[in-house]
């Protein structure tokens, strides 16, 4: 985004209609006249440097001018400085500093002399060049210093206790901001969220925290805010600019000003938010099992929602809708959690004027509907949400008027409200690991108040991108403490009960247990916490810090997605493109025993025994310890099966990982399936291995997660990636009579280079597609999966040595049949258990399959209550048969089969 400067000087706070109203969000008040922002160097603390790579003749100086005036060039005698500080040489440095800024690669250490430490704190509120000079005093080289070890030992550690934002009462309002490096920070006072400024004051700093503050004795709820912050940006100069509050509590339109408001006031609660009841804590996380769902998605399409609610928060409080049928419904089945999409405020939907794009009526396998959808992309209403702008504000494109900031508070409070009511707990997904854009952008805000701090920087000072978008520094104190505080507000305001952390990987272990022990803390109960916990970029294995990823977070409890059986049983990675996405099938989708006619010899039968052992692996809980016996033959710990390079085991206990086949990211498992299976497969086929996915998913131990949709056999048709591909490519039908399979090529930007594969699949809809019988069947027999899961704490065992215990796997080795999943669960007296012994066969083959079991020889095994019961969906798994006398089973086709000894046997 290009940024508007003006560079005409700026007008005084004295006048604030100017300052306040100025039609530029920043103004160069000094422009740097050393052009270049390259940040080679660190400050390690107040103290102590490192510049990388730098070596050889010639003494150090740190340069400093308020204005911005420093001119470095080499060869000549620094100009324009204020001040200058001579740095030398330390003995060595504190062991503190080399844990944490052990990436840093080798280089000249530095350290500021005693008697010039004093002019520290005044040197990073303005432009500051360390210099390399020659015994005459001229450059040999120069470069900017990232400042974010100095600002935490001087002032986040003072401050990182502090109450930021802003507090109101009947006699004052006060504000609070973070802004070490500022030289000025002004307070702008607006009636309305579209007027003038009304006031203006300047705020004070504090030199102990580096917070600034005001105090205006007068209650001013209702009112808007924005802030000027004077400061110095590496290659651009002294700027004015004119932010939101990060800690901002409620916006206006857009995100353009901060509201200011007190969340417990009547005002912002719907009615009966302080008695309403809460679901109950659960006893252990892995009885979550959780439902992952797009705010938008839910209701845009629904017509049993009153127009005016379509796509919004009130639609959840409509709860005699098709779509609030269908959750009640799955919480009638059992399950606990109704995760949302990112539902802060987000950079990328417009709140006022979004679009809703004309899609033509073409054939199934055209471009035509993509190209228009992506036309209007920028200005439509539909984003995953996953740029984030402010944190702990509600998303205002989901209010019915995102103009009045109270509306969002309440409305988003009504939701939880309504999904409660029904006994769904209500969980967010968070993004906390980048934000949208950085530097001087316009939706720039932590960056633009204190530059170079909340993001994380590569070795030139450039910001890291390895997440997509612009990666923040949580190892950095107060970036860590907003998202602690950020998440406890969450936790108390607004009731929720848990949090899946976006690319959880990027941030340290001891910032996520911190942000445990806070949102605890603030709910008065347990708030559960799971994230993506994938290993890669600029932290990967631990270079900068203890990440909270998958082989990190051992006895933290807190999940992190596995990986292992959801690449088995979809088939290849996550990734994939290309020929690969068809020929790389999985255990679910045919590999070896049913090919595809691309796949034809590419698999053999130790890749499915291969398979096979991490969809136990994924049964088991990825647990690091449990004991399998693998294709080879020998016993093993599952932490010493090898995945990628990696444990396939790796969590500590079961409540740390969270199980899944399908989520929001990548093919839904339908579409996974429509490419991967063999074009001939019945639709009814189709349906029934969907099914066994979400078995696979119901049955492991640990968390269960379900993508909203998966129950009905949900399609994007074939879009790899839809975060921005509008409602189109993003429907769900509540009334059950479409998948919206075939409704179009997917958008090119994502899926264009396989549109030749993705062609004709879409072309054979006809074939592929499901009937609305298929998607009410599927419907049904997945909530029969969830009342099983539901009926049994053997399913949800509570740590890793009842996992041990309790579960054992039939028909392991060399010599099984690697068709047939055999997982036996023993109930003897545990509590919760309702059964003696529970026995799972998952037959994944075309065709029945016979399995012994000489150890389940001389059971009274009966079909699970709710296999056995009158509604039960799938009546094929009446066919499974038992011979006790020697432990005989025969399990039908593609089926899920649960059997039971009564606890009375």
């Amino acid at each position: 985004m290009a940024l508007v400067l003006a560079l005409a000087p700026a007008a005084a706070l004295a006048a604030p209609a100017v300052a306040c109203d100025a039609p530029a969000y920043a103004t160069v008040l000094h422009p740097a006249a050393h052009a270049t922002q390259d940040a080679r160097a660190y400050w390690l603390d107040a103290q102590f440097l490192k510049w990388p790579g730098s070596s050889g003749p010639g003494t150090y100086r740190i340069y400093h001018s308020a204005q911005a005036r420093l001119r470095a060039e080499h060869g000549q005698r620094v100009r324009g400085a204020d001040d200058s500080i001579e740095v030398g040489v330390p003995d060595t440095l504190p062991a503190s500093l080399f844990e944490r800024f052990g990436f840093v690669a080798d280089g000249v250490e530095l350290a500021v002399t005693r008697k010039d430490l004093a002019k520290v704190s005044q040197f990073l509120a303005g432009q500051t060049l360390l210099v390399q000079e020659d015994e005459a005093g001229r450059v040999l080289d120069a470069t900017y210093l990232q400042a974010p070890g100095a600002l935490d030992s001087l002032y986040a550690r003072a401050a990182e206790d502090a109450a930021l934002g802003v507090s109101v009462d009947a006699a004052r309002t006060g504000f609070r901001l973070w802004a070490p490096t500022a030289q000025a920070v002004a307070l702008c006072l607006y009636g309305d969220g579209m007027g003038p400024a009304t006031r203006s004051a300047p705020l004070q700093r504090d030199a102990t925290t580096g917070l600034w503050s005001a105090t205006i004795a007068a209650d001013l709820r209702t009112q808007y805010y924005t802030y000027l912050v004077d400061v110095f940006v590496p290659g651009t100069g002294v700027v004015r600019n004119r932010v939101t509050d990060p800690y901002s509590l409620g916006l206006t339109t857009d995100s353009k000003r901060s509201y200011v408001a007190d969340l417990d006031d009547a005002a912002l609660k719907p009615p009966g938010w302080d008695g309403a009841p809460r679901p109950a804590t659960l006893a252990a996380q892995s009885d979550m099992s959780i439902y992952e769902l797009h705010v938008r998605d839910f209701s845009i399409g629904d017509a049993s929602v009153p127009e005016a609610h379509r796509g919004k928060y009130l639609a959840f409080t409509d709860i005699a809708s098709d779509g609030m049928r269908h959750l009640r419904a799955l919480r009638e089945a059992g399950l606990s959690d109704l995760h949302l999409l990112p539902v802060f405020d987000i950079a990328t939907i417009p709140e006022a004027g979004c679009v809703t794009p004309s899609v033509p009526d073409a054939a199934p396998d055209s471009d035509a509907q993509q190209a228009a959808v992506m036309a209007q992309a920028a200005r439509d209403c539909f984003n995953w949400g996953y740029d984030p702008y402010h944190y702990n504000v509600p998303e205002g494109s989901y209010a019915s008027d995102p103009a009045d900031a109270a509306v969002r508070i309440r409305e988003f409070r009504a939701m939880v409200m309504a999904l409660h009511a029904v006994g769904l707990r209500v969980g967010m997904d968070v993004v906390y690991n980048h934000t949208t854009v950085s530097g001087q952008a316009e939706r720039s805000v932590l960056d633009r108040i204190v530059p170079g701090y909340y993001q994380r920087l590569d070795a030139t000072g450039e910001v890291e991108r390895s997440t997509c978008c612009d990666n923040t520094a949580t190892e950095h104190m107060m970036m860590a403490k907003l998202m602690a505080d950020s998440i406890a507000l969450w936790a108390r305001q607004y009731r929720i009960d848990s949090f899946r952390f976006d690319l959880m990987g990027h941030q340290p272990r001891a910032a996520m247990e911190d942000v445990q022990q806070r949102a605890d803390a603030a709910a008065g109960r347990h708030v559960n916490l799971i994230g993506e916990g994938w290993n890669f970029g600029e932290i990967a294995d631990g270079r900068r810090f203890a990440q909270a990823s998958q082989l990190s977070l051992n006895h933290s409890g807190i999940g992190t997605f596995s990986d292992r059986a959801r690449d088995a049983l979809r088939g290849g990675g996550c990734c994939d493109s290309g020929a690969d996405v068809i020929t790389a099938q999985g255990y679910l989708n045919g590999l070896f025993y049913a090919p595809n006619a691309m796949s034809a010899g590419r698999h053999t039968r130790a890749d499915l025994l291969r398979a096979a052992d991490f969809a136990r692996i994924g049964l088991a809980g990825s647990l690091r310890d449990y004991r399998l016996r693998t294709v080879d033959g020998s016993d093993k710990a599952l932490h010493e099966i090898d995945y990628k390079g990696a444990p396939a085991g790796y969590v500590a206990q079961p409540g740390e990982v969270v199980n899944y086949v399908e989520n929001h990211d990548n093919q839904t498992l339908f579409d996974i399936n429509a490419m991967k299976l063999p074009r001939d497969t019945s639709s009814a086929d189709r349906a029934r291995v969907q099914l066994l996915g979400a078995a696979f998913v119901a049955f492991s131990q640990g968390v269960a997660y379900f993508h909203a949709g998966m129950d009905l056999l949900r399609s994007k048709s074939l879009d790899r990636n839809s975060f921005d591909s509008g409602d189109w490519f993003n429907r769900l039908d509540w009334t059950y009579q479409d998948n919206y399979y075939g409704t179009g090529l997917p958008p090119a930007s994502d899926n264009g280079k396989d549109w030749a594969l993705l062609r004709p699949m879409l072309a054979d809809a006809a074939m592929i597609k499901p009937a609305p019988a298929d998607i009410a069947w599927m419907r049904d027999g997945f909530r029969d999966l969830l009342r099983i899961r539901d009926s049994s704490t053997l399913f949800r065992l509570r740590n890793a040595d009842d996992v041990k215990q309790r579960l054992r796997f039939g028909n392991t080795g060399p010599a099984q049949n690697p068709l047939v999943i055999a997982g036996h669960l023993d109930g003897t007296g545990y509590a919760g258990a309702n059964f003696r012994d529970v026995l799972y066969l998952l037959n994944v083959s075309p065709e029945q399959q016979t399995l012994v079991l000489p150890e389940e020889a001389g059971k009274r095994y009966v079909l699970h209550p709710v296999l056995r019961g009158a509604d039960a969906a799938d009546r094929r798994e009446r066919e499974a048969k038992f011979q006790s006398r020697d432990g005989r089973f025969v399990v039908p086709a593609r089926t899920a089969v649960v059997l039971v000894v009564e606890q009375a046997e």
